[in-house]
């Protein structure tokens, strides 16, 4: 059965089993490898992407799931760079392997469009569950706050 959604603000259609992983469609079948694989059962946030919004884990989510709905990837946030957040991360050198930041990202943008000026408190609650195995956290919090400037 095929499966219609808009991606990074475009329609598309995919034909594939209801139980795929949004993850591995997203990577396999449309090309966009921003959104990485970390631990396949929705625990670290390297796969954070949003749905109509929201932040997801796209590991555990099947395509089924999105069908009829908004979904943004990485790549989707800003096809030049040029998101606060993307901005804000390049300026406060957040990333050591960059493995985990793009699902970091993701999920800093959901708390941004919800809480334009968040507290050390609400970033804490919002990312937590986003892992990051370089331990930059203290660069992301603050990088968070940047983007909140960047934005005003």
């Amino acid at each position: 059965m095929p499966y219609k959604f808009q991606l990074n603000g475009k329609q598309v259609t995919l034909d594939v089993p209801a139980e795929m992983p949004l993850l591995w469609a997203l990577r396999d079948e449309l090309n966009l490898c921003g959104t990485k694989f970390g631990c396949g059962a929705g625990l670290c946030g390297a796969c954070t992407v949003h749905q109509d919004g929201v932040p997801i884990r796209a590991c555990v989510t099947p395509v089924s799931m999105v069908a009829g709905k908004r979904v943004t990837t990485i790549e989707g946030l800003s096809a030049d760079g040029a998101h606060a957040l993307q901005r804000a991360w390049v300026e406060m050198d957040v990333p050591q392997c960059g493995y985990c930041q793009a699902g970091q990202i993701m999920t800093a943008a959901a708390l941004l469009a919800k809480k334009p000026k968040p507290t050390d408190a609400d970033i804490d609650e919002a990312m937590n569950g986003n892992l990051c195995r370089c331990a930059t956290y203290l660069r992301i919090r603050k990088a968070i706050h940047r983007a909140a400037e960047l934005t005003k």
